[in-house]
C-alpha cells in the first residue's frame, strides 16, 4: 500500500480529528468534470460536490460547492453571498488565492478563509465527497460536519445543465 500524500484538507481534518474516507480516481486532464469524478468513484452525482470560487462586488471572494451534475446560478449565488453580482474566479487567480488548481479546488484548507456556502442538497445525504485539494482524490465526509467545519452556509444556488 502507497503512502498517500496528505493535503492542506486532509492536515486540517486530522487536526480537528474529523473522521473521512478517501475516494481515488484517475484524473483526466481532458475532462475534470465532476459528472466524470462521480462515475470514476461510483457514487451519484447528487453526492459528488464541486468546489467553485466566486468574486462578488461588495464582499471579494466566495466559496460554493454544488452538486457535480448542476451549474450555479450566479444571480441567486449573488443574492445568497450578499453581492449586487457575482463572477467566476478566473483560472489563473486560483492557485494564488486559495491554494488550489482547476479540478482540485477544496472548501478546506485555503490560502484565506472565504465565506463558504453549500448547497442545501448537502444534507439530504450521509455521507459526500468534495476536492482533498489535489486532482484524483476526493473526501467522503458527512455534509452536516464539513459546514460546521468551513462555517459554510446553506444555500439554493444551482440550476439543471441543459444539454
Amino acid at each position: 500500500m502507497s503512502k498517500i500524500q496528505k493535503t492542506n484538507a486532509m492536515r486540517q481534518l486530522d487536526a480537528a480529528k474529523i473522521p473521512y474516507e478517501i475516494m481515488d480516481y484517475i484524473p483526466d486532464e481532458s475532462d475534470l468534470s465532476g459528472v466524470h469524478i462521480a462515475e470514476q468513484i461510483g457514487l451519484p452525482c447528487e453526492q459528488v460536490f464541486k468546489t467553485l470560487v466566486t468574486r462578488g462586488d461588495k464582499n471579494g471572494i466566495n466559496v460554493i460547492c454544488i452538486p457535480a451534475h448542476l451549474e450555479i446560478d450566479l444571480k441567486a449565488a449573488a443574492q445568497a453571498t450578499g453581492n449586487k453580482s457575482l463572477s467566476m474566479l478566473p483560472t489563473s487567480e486560483l492557485l494564488a488565492n486559495t491554494g488550489y488548481i482547476r479540478g482540485g479546488c477544496s472548501p478546506i484548507g485555503m490560502k484565506k478563509k472565504y465565506p463558504t456556502y453549500i448547497d442545501e442538497s448537502a444534507v439530504n445525504y450521509g455521507k459526500i465527497t468534495v476536492s482533498s485539494g489535489t486532482r484524483g482524490m476526493q473526501l467522503l465526509l458527512d455534509p452536516n460536519t464539513l459546514i460546521k467545519f468551513t462555517g459554510a452556509k446553506l444555500c439554493s444556488v444551482t440550476v439543471k445543465i441543459e444539454k
